[in-house]
C-alpha cells in the first residue's frame, strides 16, 4: 500500500490483527510518499512525516526495506521471525526507487470513445455560474483545474481534493445540505467511489435533491500505475438506484453526457451520471498553482456569495 492507505488501515490493524485482539501475523509493504527531505505534494509531505509515528502508535514493529538484495533478504528473515514469534504484523517502509522498473504482463485498457478530460470538458458546459464542484483526488482534479484555467473561467467554484480519496461525495453532500438552492456537482472516480461506497447510500438516504454525482469510470487507478478496479464489472447506476437516487444515467459519448447533464441540472435528484471513459491522460497535465489552503479559502468565499 501507499502510506496514505495506512491511514485507512489503522482500524483493522488495531481491532483485527493486533496482538491484543486476534493476533494475526501480517507483512505490510508501505510506500514512503513524502519521505522527509524529499520534495512531494503537501498531502504526501504530511503523510510522509507521520508514517513512522503512526506505526509506532499502532504498536507495529517496522523497518526501512534495504535497496540491495542481501540487505533485503536479511531484513525479510528478521521480519518473518518476528511475525512467527509474536503472532503480530511487521511493516517494511519502502523508499522511492527501492524496486527496479516493472513491466506489467497484462495492461488494462478499454476502447470507450472519450477520455476523462474530454468528458469533464463536456460536463463543464452544463454547470451554472454559482454551482460548486467537488472533485476527487488524482488526475480528475488536475484536469478540471486546467480546463477551467484555459477557458478563463473561475476556479474558485471548485474544491479540489488533493488527498482524502473516496470522500469527495461526502463533502459534496455536506455542502448540498447547507446550500439547497444550488446544484452541487461531485466529480468522482470509479476507484474512489468504490473505496467509500457508503457515501452513495447516505446521499440517497438523505434525498439530497441538489446533488449531481458524476462517476468518471475508466476502470483503473490510473494516476498510480493503472491497476484495474472492479469499476467495469459492476453497475454504479444500479447501486445508486438501489440507494434511492431519483435519476441515473450510464453514458459513453458527448451526446449522452449532454442529455444526462441537461436533465440533472434542471430536475430534482439526487442524480448519478456514470461516464465510461478511456485511459488516455495527457503526459503534460499540470498541477494547481494555488496551495490547498488558498483553494479552500477561495472556495469558502465562493460558497458565501
Amino acid at each position: 500500500m501507499q502510506n496514505s492507505g495506512l491511514g485507512n488501515a489503522v482500524n483493522p490493524l488495531l481491532s483485527l490483527v493486533n496482538h491484543g485482539v486476534y493476533s494475526i501475523p501480517m507483512l505490510l509493504m508501505v510506500g514512503w510518499r513524502g519521505q522527509p527531505g524529499k520534495k512531494d505534494e503537501p498531502q504526501h509531505m504530511i503523510q510522509g512525516q507521520k508514517t513512522e509515528p503512526i506505526l509506532t502508535a499502532a504498536g507495529i514493529k517496522f523497518g526501512v526495506l534495504p535497496d540491495f538484495i542481501e540487505g533485503a533478504e536479511e531484513a525479510l528473515e528478521k521480519a518473518v521471525e518476528h511475525m512467527k514469534t509474536n503472532k503480530a504484523p511487521y511493516a517494511f517502509i519502502v523508499k522511492r526507487q527501492t524496486f527496479g522498473d516493472y513491466k506489467q504482463k497484462k495492461i488494462y485498457n478499454n476502447d470507450f470513445p472519450l477520455s476523462r478530460e474530454e468528458a469533464i470538458k463536456t460536463i463543464l458546459e452544463y454547470i451554472g455560474e454559482y454551482d460548486p464542484i467537488v472533485s476527487t483526488t488524482g488526475f480528475a482534479s488536475r484536469e478540471l483545474y486546467e480546463l477551467q484555467m484555459n477557458s478563463k473561467k473561475t476556479v474558485k467554484n471548485a474544491f479540489l481534493c488533493v488527498g482524502s480519496m473516496g470522500h469527495a461525495s461526502s463533502i459534496a453532500l455536506g455542502i448540498a445540505l447547507q446550500k439547497k438552492s444550488r446544484k452541487v456537482i461531485c466529480l468522482d472516480g470509479d476507484g474512489a467511489a468504490i473505496m467509500h461506497l457508503g457515501a452513495t447510500a447516505l446521499i440517497g438516504g438523505r434525498q439530497a435533491s441538489n446533488v449531481v454525482h458524476i462517476v468518471l469510470n475508466n476502470g483503473a487507478h490510473e494516476s498510480v500505475g493503472g491497476q484495474p478496479t472492479v469499476g467495469q464489472k459492476i453497475s454504479f447506476t444500479e447501486v445508486a438506484s438501489a440507494c434511492g437516487y431519483k435519476q441515473v444515467f450510464e453514458t459513453k459519448t458527448r451526446e449522452e453526457i449532454s442529455k444526462a447533464m441537461k436533465s440533472c441540472t434542471s430536475t430534482n435528484g439526487p442524480s448519478l451520471v456514470e461516464v465510461k471513459c478511456t485511459m488516455n491522460t495527457r503526459k503534460n497535465i499540470g498541477r494547481p498553482k494555488e496551495s490547498p489552503k488558498v483553494n479552500k479559502k477561495q472556495f469558502m468565499e465562493f460558497l458565501a456569495q
